[in-house]
């Protein structure tokens, strides 16, 4: 992962722009996804973290074409560009249909790596059924074809025996096997964008490792772009180059990795980051955000984590914050950041864990001395 403060120059690959989106439900109207902005550019990887219901797998399955009968597009524009036939080609994939979507985008543009690898895999078709739906469907590949490629590409993730597994069914595996072939199918078509929805939750701490680290192998290798969802910080050092944390629906912060980690500026953030657990440290007490989120079912008054935020000013319960631009890479939404606001620096529990944080990475890198965190 290399850390990058120039402006981004280069035409993302992925856009979302102003996107909303809300759920009709029997009490009401929830407002899920309250105006969320990124841009993701070739080879990068973009972490959204947040806690559970912040709308980080509402927004990556927007992107998919995944939505429920009760779900309202209000607004936004999700534009993905790529090269057809030698020709640049632009897409609002909000436009396209369901069938449009399978048809010419999911699995073989865009493909996706779930949390669960039991629902992702059908268990009454074998593994190399599945594996070669995708390459038959998009690549036109013929069944032999196919077959060949679907055993490559388990050797590429790592399966021992890749022709057994191809005969097997999901049951007959273990969940980081699971994982693995999940992996081989999302990238079986070689697509430009894979979105990970926190694809290492239902497993064991070593496998977790193995499994990121297969990703951003695989990364490298095939140069594509990752949106990698977890509400997990400490997995994200390994990972990402950029970092957008959401909070009620909206994109509170963003920014490189080191600069979330090292420089963060929106109290949400400093939570989240005191959060982290602490190989290091003798206390055996795990700092909480005090509060709850919002009831998004609710129009939210002013800042959403208003309430829960000790530092928050009068104008915070009245307006909700613009964007603050504190670099070329890194913006906040804080009414904190205004000019006119008085200077509040980072709490002294968090600045002591960042000062540690630095000196262990001048020691480690700053990926493990991250990871020591997690």
């Amino acid at each position: 992962m290399e850390q990058d403060n120039e402006l981004q120059v280069e035409e993302p690959v992925l856009e979302i722009r102003n996107l909303s989106i809300s759920f009709q439900t029997t009490r009401g109207e929830l407002n899920a996804i309250r105006g969320v902005n990124f841009k993701l550019c070739k080879g990068e990887t973009m972490a959204i973290v947040g806690e559970s219901g912040s709308g980080k797998s509402v927004t990556v399955k927007s992107i998919m074409g995944i939505r429920s009968s009760n779900q309202i597009i209000n607004s936004g524009e999700i534009i993905y560009r790529h090269n057809e036939n030698g020709c640049k080609e632009e897409i609002d994939l909000l436009k396209l249909s369901k069938k449009q979507m399978i048809s010419r985008i999911n699995g073989k543009r865009i493909a996706m790596v779930f949390q669960d690898p039991m629902t992702a895999l059908n268990p009454l078709f074998t593994i190399g059924q599945q594996l070669t739906e995708g390459m038959k469907l998009h690549l036109k590949l013929g069944k032999a074809e196919a077959w060949r490629r679907g055993i490559e590409l388990l050797d590429e993730v790592g399966i021992t025996d890749p022709e057994g597994c191809m005969k097997r069914y999901p049951h007959q595996l273990s969940g980081g096997m699971r994982q693995r072939v999940v992996i081989a199918i999302a990238i079986s078509c070689n697509p430009d964008i894979l979105i990970c929805d926190e694809p290492t939750t239902a497993l064991d701490v070593t496998i977790q490792a193995k499994i990121i680290e297969l990703i951003a192998q695989l990364q490298k290798k095939m140069n594509i772009s990752i949106i990698y969802i977890t509400h997990d910080l400490g997995v994200v050092a390994k990972v990402a180059d950029y970092v957008a944390v959401m909070y009620a629906g909206k994109i509170v912060e963003r920014g490189t990795a080191h600069e979330i980690y090292f420089q963060p500026r929106h109290p949400y953030t400093w939570g989240l980051l005191l959060s982290m657990p602490d190989l290091e440290t003798s206390d055996d007490r795990l700092y909480t955000i005090p509060g709850s989120p919002p009831n998004l079912l609710h129009k939210v008054k002013g800042d959403a984590f208003s309430v829960r935020n000790s530092y928050a000013l009068n104008i915070d319960f009245e307006e909700d914050p613009p964007v603050f631009n504190i670099s070329n890479t890194h913006e906040v939404s804080s009414w904190l950041e205004h000019p006119d606001a008085p200077k509040t620096e980072i709490p002294d529990l968090l600045q002591k864990k960042i000062d540690k944080m630095l000196k262990n990475s001048q020691k480690e890198g700053f990926e493990d001395a991250l990871l020591l965190q997690a």
